[in-house]
């Protein structure tokens, strides 16, 4: 997450697809099935918070994959995998199902808006979790929050952001901004690029999961278990090494999800994992 920045131009009313005729009763009735899966999968999650980073990483991961799947969103993984030790893991934004996708690329430390402490449930999930926040509006901050992010990469953590500083649709992205890239220069950890898509199955951005503008999580949360089809792509892009830019503007434009560069054998097209 960058600090300072202007919110993307996408709107729910001017680029979101409604699901269809979620009124039905059938698809209501998967819906609330898909709603009521996540919600318990959510409260195991916050049940076995106090075991902290005891907890393993594959079971983490799969976690992660469980929810987006009890959502009704299909997971394809290709690409590099994650390396272990300090790693600053960056991604394009869509949806709030970006941060359970990328969790279960590598599990991280997520950077958010401070905002995001407020929500309900996820709020303190999101907590006790050890969610880096991150309030944009106070510039001033930077220099001690990129030191932050330096330190936890320093220590052996991943970290995941979103450099674009805002959700977008999916049709159109934003550039990545730089700030956080520092952290990853100071700490000189490698930094992993990953582009998430979702489409419908008919191979159409499937706009319908995007949270965006003024979205409520719970009427984006209702979309989504609401909407057939949709296929999640996780594209994981080979680790950018520490050196391999002097500064963070170049490290930035490279790590783009359509940047050229590709570094350590690129994105190889196998599937790490589907379902």
């Amino acid at each position: 997450m960058s600090l300072g920045l202007p919110g993307a131009p996408c709107t729910p009313r001017g680029c979101v697809e409604p699901a269809a005729a979620a009124a039905v009763v059938p698809r209501a009735v998967r819906a609330v099935a898909r709603l009521t899966a996540v919600a318990l999968l959510l409260l195991a999650g916050i049940a076995l918070l106090p075991l902290g980073r005891r907890i393993p990483a594959g079971p983490v991961r799969r976690w992660c994959r469980w929810i987006v799947r009890a959502a009704g969103v299909r997971v394809r993984v290709v690409g590099a995998a994650a390396p272990t030790g300090g790693l600053l893991l960056v991604a394009n934004h869509v949806s709030w199902l970006d941060v359970p996708l990328l969790a279960a690329v590598r599990p991280a430390r997520m950077l958010a808006k401070s905002e995001i402490r407020r929500w309900p449930v996820a709020g303190p999930l999101a907590a006790r979790g050890g969610v880096l926040f991150i309030d944009r509006d106070r510039l001033r901050a930077l220099p001690d929050t990129v030191a932050r992010i330096a330190g936890a990469l320093r220590g052996g953590a991943a970290v995941a952001a979103f450099p674009e500083g805002s959700t977008w649709c999916g049709r159109a992205r934003g550039r990545f901004h730089r700030a956080v890239f520092q952290a990853a220069l100071d700490a000189a950890v490698p930094v992993q690029p990953v582009r998430l898509r979702y489409r419908t199955a008919r191979g159409t951005p499937a706009t319908s999961v995007a949270f965006v503008g003024d979205d409520t999580l719970l009427a984006s949360l209702w979309r989504v278990v609401s909407t057939r089809g949709v296929i999640a792509e996780v594209e994981v892009r080979a680790p950018i090494p520490p050196g391999a830019f002097a500064d963070r503007r170049a490290l930035a434009a490279a790590a783009q999800p359509e940047a050229g560069p590709v570094y350590g054998g690129g994105v190889h097209g196998r599937a790490l994992w589907e379902n």
